[in-house]
């Protein structure tokens, strides 16, 4: 099954770290560094994506290769959706 992490991702942040304004941002900026979402923003977008993709986030990996834009992010879903047994 495909799904499109990129898209719901993309959705959420702009609704709510932007405010709904998502005429700047571009999957490439750096979510964290670029102030985009702090650490209680990391915390809200970790539950939503347990909760909307039904996984769990493991500590480990809230690395910052996996958390680092939009992309990597999106990669990062759907590595542990294949890695779901079917």
């Amino acid at each position: 099954m495909f799904m499109d992490y990129y898209g719901i991702l993309k959705e959420f942040i702009i609704e709510n770290f932007l405010f709904g304004d998502g005429e700047h941002f571009q999957e490439e900026i750096p979510l964290i560094e670029s102030g985009f979402i702090d650490s209680t923003g990391i915390l809200e977008l970790i539950t939503f994506m347990e909760e909307k993709f039904n996984l769990t986030i493991a500590d480990d990996e809230l690395t910052p290769e996996n958390f680092t834009n939009l992309s990597t992010l999106s990669v990062f879903l759907e590595t542990k959706h294949n890695q779901i047994p079917a």
